[in-house]
C-alpha cells in the first residue's frame, strides 16, 4: 500500500497545486505536469508487475512449453534492451560457448526473466560499463548468466534480493524507476519452469545473476502459467 500511496499522493498534490493557480505559472506548470506524468507511469508499472505476481500466486494461466534455441532467446532479449543500454553508453555482450544449446521453456516467460535481469544490470551499472550475457550447459539444464560491472551489492543484502519490494538502496531504486518487484517476478517465473535462481556480488566489482532452465520436458506442460 505504501508503494501505491507515494505516487498517488504526488499526483494528487501537484494536481491540486495546478488547479489552485499554478496552471498559469509559466515557470513551473510544465515541471509539475512532468512530475504527474512520471508518477502515473510508475503506477502503471506497479500495477503491471503486481498482476504478474498475482497470476504467479493464483496459478491462473498455463505455460506454453516447447524447445527453444538458447541463442535465439538471448538474442531477442538483448535486442529489446539494447536501446536502454545505449542511452547509458553501456556495452551489451553475448557470449556463445555452447553452440546449438536448447531449453524446454515458455519463451514469453523466459523473455520476461531475461529482460528484468538485463534491465536491473543496466540500471546499476555506471555509464561506460558493460553487461555480459552467457550460458553454460549442465547435465540436465542450461545456466544463464548476466554479469555486470556495476556498483555491486553488500553480502548481507543478497539473501533478501528476491523478496518483493526489497531494495538495497530505496531512494536510488525509485529514482531509476524500479518497482521493487522485478527480481521477485524473476524468481517466480524461473521456479515455475523447473529452474533455480542465484546471485553473486561484490561491492565495486559488479554482480552476476544466474538462473537455470531444463533441457527436457519435466512434465510441466499442464502446470498453470505464471
Amino acid at each position: 500500500s505504501h508503494e501505491l500511496r507515494t505516487p498517488l499522493a504526488s499526483i494528487q498534490g501537484y494536481t491540486e497545486t495546478l488547479l489552485d493557480g499554478a496552471l498559469h505559472d509559466q515557470e513551473h506548470n510544465v515541471r509539475f505536469l512532468t512530475i504527474i506524468q512520471q508518477n502515473a507511469a510508475r503506477l502503471g508499472r506497479l500495477v503491471a508487475d503486481l498482476m504478474i505476481l498475482s497470476r504467479a500466486e493464483l496459478k491462473t494461466q498455463k505455460f506454453r512449453f516447447a524447445s527453444y534455441p538458447v541463442a535465439h532467446l538471448l538474442g531477442d532479449a538483448i535486442d529489446t534492451m539494447r536501446p536502454v543500454a545505449e542511452k547509458k553508453e553501456i556495452q551489451l555482450h553475448l557470449e556463445r560457448p555452447a553452440a546449438g544449446a536448447e531449453v524446454f521453456c515458455d519463451s514469453e516467460a523466459t523473455h520476461q526473466i531475461l529482460a528484468n535481469l538485463l534491465d536491473n544490470a543496466i540500471k546499476y551499472t555506471r555509464e561506460g560499463g558493460s553487461v555480459t550475457v552467457s550460458y553454460v550447459a549442465e547435465p540436465s539444464a542450461v545456466r544463464f548468466l548476466i554479469r555486470d560491472t556495476g556498483i555491486g551489492i553488500p553480502q548481507h543484502e543478497l539473501p533478501r534480493l528476491f523478496e518483493r519490494f526489497y531494495r538495497v538502496d530505496k531512494a536510488r531504486s525509485r529514482e531509476l524507476g524500479g518497482t521493487g518487484l522485478g527480481l521477485a517476478i524473476v524468481k517466480h517465473l524461473v521456479r515455475a519452469q523447473g529452474g533455480d535462481v542465484a546471485v553473486e556480488s561484490e561491492i565495486g566489482a559488479g554482480s552476476t545473476f544466474s538462473f537455470t532452465l531444463p533441457v527436457h520436458d519435466l512434465g510441466l506442460a499442464e502446470t498453470p502459467r505464471v
